[in-house]
């Protein structure tokens, strides 16, 4: 298992599909590029720009779920990928691990501050190699996202 950094969330032109990029985090310029909903996306999204929603949407529910029951999310690990279909498990402190989405496991990883991993299976099916170039350009564009961005940005 590799640790990831959750680079951010981009729409991808002219797909119009919503993909969370995540890198390898000492790895050289390896990233996975995940196509997600636009919900999720929005929550990923509000998560890494620090926007407290007035009441606890979904994931944030989720997070006081196991906070009020003693259990921790000691971190999310990206499994497998399977017919195009990446799957994901949540590694709780009581020693359980529960089947996930990806796109659900990340925006709790970020919540709960809990390190995001990959199966090093899963980045050598779908792993991309960027250029520096690329990745000065990931990173402007998603810092210029986080500064505009919106929860209705990702409404359908």
């Amino acid at each position: 298992m590799q640790e990831m950094d959750v680079l951010g969330v981009r729409v991808s032109i002219p797909e119009n599909e919503v993909v969370v990029v995540l890198a390898v985090r000492d790895g050289g310029r390896v990233v996975l590029p995940i196509v997600i909903g636009p919900r999720e996306g929005a929550s990923i999204a509000t998560a890494q720009a620090g926007i407290v929603p007035e009441r606890p949407q979904t994931h944030d529910l989720f997070i006081s779920l196991l906070d009020a029951t003693g259990v921790r999310l000691d971190q999310v690990r990206v499994t497998s990928l399977e017919q195009g279909t990446f799957h994901a498990e949540l590694v709780l402190s009581s020693g359980q691990h529960v089947d996930s989405r990806p796109s659900d496991a990340i925006a709790l990883a970020l919540r709960a501050r809990c390190p995001v991993l990959c199966d090093e299976g899963v980045l050598t099916a779908a792993g991309v190699v960027m250029d520096a170039e690329d990745e000065a350009e990931v990173v402007a564009d998603f810092q210029a996202f986080l500064e505009n961005v919106e929860p209705e940005d990702f409404e359908p």
